[in-house]
């Protein structure tokens, strides 16, 4: 039985991979879905961006609907319904059929995240469990990173439809692996479900998501680029991100308000205010956000830095990346030797001090004339860090948790994840894209056309710098040693961020060592017992 949920781990592992590229893959397939069907720009940020906005406002339903139904039957609905989507988007000939399968996606994929940390919280613990998370949180580093990687393979040697359609066989292979080898488990206590609270918190994390991504297109306050849906288009001269963040605002105030009054009341919750009162879960999901406002944010602006500026290829591009996925496997083989030495709030501490290294170094040998191998170097220390703070951050989060709360307490998690990860990309993406217009603007200072190179260069994220090469060698090298420039800042703002998730994990405690499992079975409560998988 002991083999069998370490290889259940590892099956849960793939479903999170699955996911994990699926958000990244698309993004170097993008310019070939462009030639084939022929859509607009705005349907392309859509194509990118829809699966991400629906993910992250569903996780904390999916997690609820997890315990109260099963973990296992949630996460396989999710594969099911992640795989059916992927064949839509395999086949899709028109860019709004793709968008449509994307937000299925995202349902898909709300799913399965919660519900992957939530069969972990179950079904393992104490030193074991610390190992488990290693691994999972090792998968999504590196994942992160192998799905440019994936992702220009498939585009290049075969179609960019492969790109949704390897989700099918992968799918497949997870569906046999939760039924052979992972137990069902569920809370005891069947709760009824919170919808109210749901659609309050769908409508919460949807708006706060869509306005930091959305922000840089359409303007922080007044409308830059109107939307347009179909025929219509934003009429307003002040832009709907605004709107959007303030209706996310009050969402949230109504959402904790209405939580406190309906638990004092005996009702049913979404998410019970009592779990805020466990320390490690309330300061642990305040960390784990601004960890992930640093988490990942450079991975938006090296692959444009080492296409543009540097002239690789996107399958060139995912070679480089590899090193990330190398560095964050390689930490889960260490992640239990300094669990079972240290703690793992230290291991998340040195996990994030190594992170901070790597993308210090990184900032430091970006130039226009950087070899692959300094910059391979960083990310390996990035990744291994990633491998470790990932995972163990989690770990903290959920260790005082009681099981028959996991699916709760790990859509909590997750899309406190989210939430700081779409900040973080959002500042991150401002400064890049700020930083290239103020840089570029000075080295050309003022020359002929200079106006229409600085904007040609910062609209196509350096992508015009082949074009403007042939018009003017000099505006080309200027535009790429502004890129180069930007993208080093990014990589210190990213420092700056996890230097200051560093910070936050002092309200977490000592780094001691501390007994998990006696933790767990202190304040589990009953939970139903696994089941044979066989069954």
């Amino acid at each position: 039985m002991n083999r069998e949920r370490w290889i259940g781990l590892v099956v849960i592992s793939v479903a999170v991979a699955l996911i994990i590229v699926d958000s990244t893959i698309v993004n170097v397939a993008i310019p070939a879905i462009v030639d084939d069907l022929g859509i607009t720009s705005s349907e392309v940020q859509w194509v990118q961006e829809s699966y991400t906005l629906v993910f992250a406002a569903f996780l904390l339903l999916f997690g609820a609907l997890a315990d109260r139904f099963g973990r296992r039957r949630v996460m396989l609905l999710g594969i099911v319904v992640f795989a059916g989507s992927s064949v839509v988007a395999a086949l899709a000939d028109s860019g709004t059929m793709l968008i449509a399968a994307r937000l299925v996606q995202g349902l898909g994929g709300a799913a399965i995240l919660p519900t992957t940390l939530s069969l972990i919280n179950a079904n393992f613990q104490g030193r074991e469990r610390g190992i488990a998370f290693a691994i999972w949180g090792s998968t999504i580093g590196g994942m992160a990173a192998v799905g440019p990687l994936l992702g220009g393979w498939l585009t290049t040697e075969f179609s960019w439809r492969w790109a949704f359609g390897i989700n099918i066989p992968l799918g497949l292979l997870i569906v046999i692996g939760l039924l052979r080898f992972v137990p069902e488990s569920r809370a005891e206590t069947l709760r009824p479900i919170d919808w109210g609270g749901a659609f309050i918190s769908i409508l919460a994390a949807g708006s706060i998501v869509f306005a930091l991504i959305e922000g840089r297109t359409y303007g922080w306050w007044a409308t830059e680029t109107p939307p347009t849906i179909g025929g219509w288009t934003w009429p307003f001269d002040l832009s709907p991100v605004p709107w959007a963040i303030a209706i996310g605002l009050a969402a949230i105030a109504w959402f904790v308000l209405r939580a406190r009054v309906r638990s004092r009341a005996g009702r049913p919750v979404l998410l019970s205010p009592e779990l805020f009162r466990i320390r490690s879960f309330r300061n642990g999901n305040i960390a784990a956000a601004i960890v992930s406002l640093g988490e990942f944010g450079l991975i938006l602006a090296l692959p444009l830095w080492l296409q543009n500026a540097l002239g690789y290829t996107a399958l060139q591009t995912g070679w480089v990346l590899v090193a990330l996925a190398g560095g964050s496997f390689v930490a889960s083989g260490f992640a239990g030797a300094l669990i079972s030495r240290f703690s793992a709030l230290a291991t998340v501490r040195a996990g994030i001090v190594a992170e901070i290294v790597g993308l210090v170094a990184i900032g430091l040998v970006i130039s226009v004339d950087t070899t692959w191998w300094a910059i391979a170097g960083g990310l390996f220390v990035y990744g291994f860090g990633v491998g470790l703070a990932t995972a163990q951050l989690t770990n903290v989060v959920l260790r005082e948790v009681p099981v028959a709360r996991s699916g709760e307490a790990s859509g909590t998690q997750s899309t406190a994840r989210q939430l700081g990860s779409a900040l973080g990309v959002a500042i991150l993406g401002t400064l890049l894209f700020s930083a290239l217009e103020a840089d570029l603007d000075r080295r050309l200072d003022g020359a002929p056309g200079s106006d229409q190179v600085v904007a040609a260069v910062v609209d196509s994220a350096g992508a015009a710098i082949p074009a403007i090469e042939q018009q003017s060698p000099e505006a080309a090298d200027a535009a790429r040693a502004s890129l180069s420039t930007a993208t080093s800042y990014s990589a210190y703002a990213a420092a700056g961020f996890l230097a200051l998730g560093l910070v936050s994990t002092l309200g977490l405690g000592a780094s001691r060592r501390d007994d998990a499992d006696e933790t767990v079975e202190e304040q589990a409560g009953p939970v139903t017992p696994p089941r044979d998988p066989r069954r």
